[in-house]
């Protein structure tokens, strides 16, 4: 610490404003506090990974707290991390700040019961409330509203603002949560077409050979081992928007090899089963296990039918 005009600070290299630790009146400051959690944290806790997940406004505070954590010797840089996950604004369709009509800021719970009438109103407007149980309709439900919240969130490069708008999220095309989830029961549907549940299929994958003949089938299978990658690019970067991205460009393999490659032939006159190809049912399965993986990381609850 050095002593200027009867404050105490620290002069960082990296910063050209000092950070006031002590007040010229001996009184502390935010900086005081944070510098104070960061040892309770890392020492107390023992706390190896600190991430703090605040807007875009305290980025120059954070820079200067962990500069002077380190400087301080509160965290070993070699063996702890300190994370700031900064974020943008959420706007409205109006492009400003996002508000409730009375111009209060909108509270999370009232977002998210909006998102159920309305996912449930598009479900109804689709007629699956014909097809689908009760409890079906609401786990449908349930899955669109709270998933297409967290995705739109989730799907953009964090640091940017984005537009809050209910019609974009529950479009069943392009890269929403709703196209994705329908992407993943259609998956789960051919499997329950061919007779082969969860068991059946881990007992066939023991046995049975995976063969990429098609170039769909290659494309998709290529991709589908993206995913290790995507996860550490995640945990080095802390931007989820890559794992939407992944997801979405999964399903869009997905569909070009549904398109081109039969997994399970049916007669046209009865109806019944003809053949099976299990080396492309394996691979929608791995597919699906994939979304799942997927769907679990980004908070967000799938169902089998919709």
């Amino acid at each position: 610490l050095a002593k200027e005009d009867g404050r105490k600070v620290f002069y960082l290299k990296k910063q050209s404003v000092p950070m006031t630790v002590v007040k010229s009146d001996g009184g502390f400051t935010y900086d005081t506090s944070d510098l104070a959690a960061v040892h309770h944290r890392v020492q107390k806790e023992k706390g190896d990974w600190v991430i703090y997940v605040v807007d875009n406004g305290q980025s120059l505070h954070f820079q200067q707290l962990f500069e002077a954590s380190e400087l301080a010797g509160l965290f070993d840089i070699r063996t702890q991390r300190l994370d700031h996950v900064g974020f943008g604004l959420v706007l409205g369709e109006n492009h400003k700040k996002f508000k409730s009509r009375s111009g209060d800021t909108v509270r999370l719970r009232d977002l998210l019961d909006e998102g159920v009438e309305r996912a449930e109103a598009k479900l109804k407007e689709k007629g699956r409330d014909k097809v689908l149980s009760k409890e079906e309709l609401v786990a449908a439900r349930d899955a669109v509203a709270y998933g297409c919240i967290k995705y739109a969130d989730l799907s953009h490069q964090r640091v940017n603002d984005y537009v809050f708008s209910f019609d974009k999220m529950l479009d069943d095309k392009g890269n929403t949560a709703v196209y994705l989830l329908y992407a993943y029961t259609r998956i789960r549907s051919i499997a329950r077409v061919a007779g082969a549940d969860e068991d059946c299929l881990t007992e066939r994958a023991r046995s049975t050979p995976i063969v990429l003949g098609e170039p769909s089938e290659f494309r998709l299978a290529r991709h589908l081992l993206r995913l290790p990658e995507i996860v550490q690019k995640i945990h080095d970067d802390l931007c989820p928007h890559s794992l939407c991205e992944f997801l979405y460009d999964l399903c869009s393999h997905f569909t070009e090899f549904y398109d081109n490659c039969y997994c399970v032939e049916k007669d046209r006159t009865t109806g019944e089963i003809k053949t099976i190809n299990w080396s492309r049912l394996l691979l929608c399965e791995a597919t699906a296990r994939v979304m799942n993986q997927g769907f679990s990381l980004l908070g967000i609850v799938p169902c089998s039918r919709m």
